[in-house]
């Protein structure tokens, strides 16, 4: 994953013959030397100049796929385990064909590593959709899987698990980052682990996978669940085959590393099985490409007696190595037992989006919507999907917009597997509109809301003035009546107003009179002007004194009753 070697790209620049052989379905590959001093020289040096250490330009653009989820770049890296699962699908040890399914078995501790990894990752990241398959093929090239599961019961490698010195010699040239912790070497880095993390990298990515409270690079079970952090980094969803190209190659930006990882991915998928830790006679005998040595053994004196990590240790009693037919760490939940796994269940990915809340919205023009439109992303199995990413759209033609003033946004759904979109703003146009929310680059259909802007109401009426509205009998008021609509404050113009001093009215205050000679006390379709105000007829008193109320009545039912009194 951190390393940066052009070893083996040389080696492979410098071909001149490749041999095939086969071992109990087994196809391998391996590649010769096969050029003099001078030429090999020249192509380990143009294979130098396409490498770069983490955080290192030398030259070129890569695109390791993590839209910035960290900095430090891989570039191609040739010095791996090229070795090629078997053209047959897996069996499991005891089937009737000779040697059979021995490539696909893989040892109890390292197996449960990969697949407590997953997990964690599946209620952590849900939307990466990392299965456990794919760190089995990462681990299987990287370190033959630990070196056949040389672990103790903790998973930690019995010996150390260490790439060459990166010290410009063949690959890049990577100053000691780490003073010698991890990879004991206080000059240049080295890769360390059965994941095959650079110092720097793990500082970075280290992860604690089996709860003791350490970050180890030499523990499976830390390396596992760190190099699923990595991959999934920077939103990835690994269900599609692109962001699942982008993660590979974000571990080692070579072409060739893609399409072994790959293999190895699509073969453990169709079916693998726990094989004790250590017991080479059912496991590939390719090694991968980390190689023990370069350190001491864990719990020598050379390393302190101390398993390293941060927050020291205590001294680990001496090694014991596995005893050839006993099942590493396998725990009791199937992860890394033995007998025959069947392939792992999908992992947790977004399979469908559906409605949450209303699907029609309504709001008053100039205003925002009180409601928000949601959806919910769900798996196959009904089951919410955290981190998708949902854009909604508004469509239509409408002046109404997002916080913000935009007619798109795109927002990520929460723990509960929901994405509400930011609150929509009305505009000043009556009308309806359509708000879309979809997920890019993902079939999951497409959910509409509908939204309405209405015409504002008004909310308040009120007298413009406060003048007593009073007359003789028989004469006319000398104030006529005016009123203001207003909503939240501001003037509502146009809005309709009715004016009547009661149905049954038959004496009092009257507008005018119409062409039968009767008194008129009650108006209709009174309309307010651009700020809001209406003036009503003249009003005229009869001989009945007394105090009388006038109610008016706006669109919406806002009302005000206005006295006017008829003095004796």
């Amino acid at each position: 994953m951190a390393r940066n070697r052009g070893r083996h790209a040389a080696q492979r620049a410098a071909t001149t013959a490749t041999g095939h052989r086969r071992r109990g379905g087994l196809r391998s590959t391996r590649y010769r030397r096969g050029l003099g001093g001078t030429a090999i020289a020249a192509v380990v040096m143009a294979a130098l100049t396409a490498s770069q250490a983490p955080g290192v330009e030398l030259g070129g653009d890569h695109d390791d796929g993590r839209s910035g989820a960290a900095s430090d770049r891989t570039p191609g890296d040739d010095s791996y385990e090229t070795e090629l699962p078997p053209l047959e699908s897996p069996h499991p040890p005891g089937a009737s064909e000779p040697g059979a399914g021995g490539e696909s078995g893989i040892p109890a501790s390292v197996l449960a590593a990969y697949k407590k990894a997953a997990k964690s990752l599946a209620s952590r990241t849900p939307g990466c959709g990392l299965r456990w398959e794919l760190l089995a093929g990462i681990g299987k090239v990287e370190s033959g899987h630990a070196r056949g599961g040389a672990v103790d019961k903790e998973g930690t490698t019995l010996r150390p698990i260490l790439g060459p010195v990166l010290n410009g010699q063949g690959f890049a040239n990577i100053k000691d980052t780490d003073g010698g912790r991890w990879d004991s070497d206080a000059d240049y880095d080295r890769a360390v682990g059965p994941m095959q993390f650079i110092p720097s990298t793990w500082d970075r990515w280290g992860a604690d996978g089996n709860g003791d409270g350490r970050k180890d690079p030499n523990n499976v079970h830390d390396a596992a669940l760190a190099a699923g952090d990595y991959l999934c980094a920077g939103g990835r969803d690994l269900s599609t085959g692109a962001d699942l190209d982008r993660a590979i190659l974000s571990y080692n930006n070579s072409s060739d590393y893609l399409r072994t990882v790959l293999a190895w991915y699509e073969f453990y998928r169709k079916g693998t099985h726990a094989v004790p830790d250590r017991d080479l006679s059912v496991l590939p005998t390719a090694p991968g490409l980390g190689e023990s040595g370069g350190g001491p053994d864990k719990g020598s004196p050379e390393r302190g007696g101390k398993r390293p990590g941060k927050g020291g240790g205590s001294h680990d009693k001496p090694n014991k190595p596995n005893k050839p037919n006993r099942p590493g760490n396998g725990g009791g939940n199937n992860e890394g037992g033995g007998g025959h796994d069947e392939p792992s269940p999908e992992p947790t990915k977004p399979h469908t989006i559906k409605r949450v809340g209303a699907e029609n919205l309504t709001a008053v023009a100039g205003e925002k919507f009180a409601a928000r439109p949601a959806v919910k992303v769900v798996t196959s199995k009904g089951k919410a999907v955290k981190g998708v990413k949902v854009r909604f759209d508004i469509s239509g033609k409408t002046e109404a917009t997002f916080q913000g003033g935009g007619k798109s946004e795109t927002v990520s759904t929460n723990a509960d597997g929901v994405a509400t979109a930011p609150v929509l703003s009305a505009g000043g146009k009556t009308g309806s509109f359509t708000v879309n929310a979809t997920v890019p680059g993902k079939d999951l259909g497409k959910v509409g809301f509908t939204a309405s802007v209405t015409a504002p109401q008004a909310d308040t009426l009120a007298r413009t003035s406060d003048v007593v509205l009073e007359a003789a009998k028989n004469a006319k008021f000398a104030q006529a009546v005016e009123v203001k609509a207003t909503r939240k404050g501001k003037a509502v113009a146009n809005t309709t107003l009715t004016a009547t001093f009661g149905q049954d009215a038959k004496a009092g205050p009257y507008f005018g009179k119409n062409e039968q000679g009767e008194p008129i006390r009650s108006l209709t379709d009174l309309k307010t002007d651009a700020n809001g105000v209406v003036k009503l007829p003249d009003l005229f008193a009869d001989d009945q004194p007394g105090t009388y109320t006038l109610t008016l009545t706006a669109d919406g039912g806002v009302t005000l009753k206005v006295k006017l009194t008829i003095k004796g």
